[in-house]
């Protein structure tokens, strides 16, 4: 049996025969069971050591969490999609844009997309939210449309255009050359080409990492709450906090979390799903 020690030859002069190492399948099971016996091990010190009671008092509380219903859905669930709906519907037109100039011959038009991506790829989401908060300081009389609405979309149009571009980019890459070639044969012009034949190609081959891009902005829309958000516009962090100060109390902050995943492991599963049946496709 290759799993049990082997008996060695005897050497020599008549030596004692020398016992030959474990195999590698014996290690890798003595490894598995030792991080089984860890795993145990401390599963069984969390149980032993966490205060369960006080634990569920400050954040699983029901009539707490009660306190949350309906607005919880009504408002903040409804406000974060507005949000983050919002923002993913420009950023992709944005991105969009700045896709195609990334890719135009003409090069003043390929800096100023790269200079716009490499700038709000390489901030903070938080500080763009912040220079959107003090903008009306700096251009005295200026609003964003839409309020508090068009300050949240802004951010997240802003924050989300940079990465949609260089998605789009690489789909608009990935449709084969030979599409723009016999398009154009056709007698059709390039603009025309590029809007009925190649773009929705290279939305098609994006599908799943945008979905990706939509689960990220919907965790920054949280950041909406830097603007100073009240009332009917609070989103599902500024409206777990509120609460959870009111209460004195983690139990709104562990529902809105719950909420947040509702949406976000759903979306995460049709992305997978989407780019294993876009690899069988190929």
């Amino acid at each position: 049996m290759t799993d049990q020690l082997k008996t060695a030859e005897p050497g020599p002069g008549g030596n004692p025969p020398v016992r030959a190492g474990l195999s590698p399948r014996k290690k890798q099971q003595i490894s598995r069971a030792v991080q089984y016996v860890i795993l145990v091990a401390v599963a069984v010190a969390a149980v032993l050591l966490i205060d369960w009671a006080s634990l569920a008092q400050n954040f699983a509380k029901p009539e707490v969490a009660q306190e949350s219903l309906p607005e919880l859905f009504t408002v903040a669930l409804k406000n974060t999609l507005i949000y983050s709906v919002g923002g993913f519907v420009f950023a992709f037109l944005l991105g969009l844009v700045l896709a195609l100039m990334r890719l135009s011959p003409v090069r003043p038009y390929r800096w100023l997309a790269l200079v716009y991506i490499e700038i709000f790829r390489g901030l903070p989401a938080l500080l763009i939210f912040l220079m959107i908060l003090f903008l009306p300081l700096a251009l005295p009389g200026f609003e964003v449309p839409g309020g508090t609405y068009g300050q949240g979309i802004l951010g997240l149009t802003i924050v989300g255009a940079a990465y949609m571009a260089e998605t789009l980019r690489a789909g608009l890459q990935a449709v084969p050359k030979g599409q723009m070639e016999a398009a154009r044969s056709l007698g059709m012009s390039y603009g025309r080409a590029m809007i009925t034949i190649i773009i929705p190609q290279a939305v098609r081959i994006v599908i799943p990492p945008t979905t990706n891009q939509f689960v990220a902005l919907l965790k920054d829309s949280s950041l909406v709450l830097f603007l100073g958000v009240s009332g009917e516009y609070v989103e599902l962090t500024k409206f777990g906090n509120d609460l959870a100060s009111t209460h004195a109390n983690a139990t709104p902050i562990l529902v809105v979390g719950v909420t947040y995943l509702l949406v976000t492991i759903p979306l995460g599963y049709l992305a997978s799903r989407l780019e294993r049946r876009q690899g069988k496709g190929r």
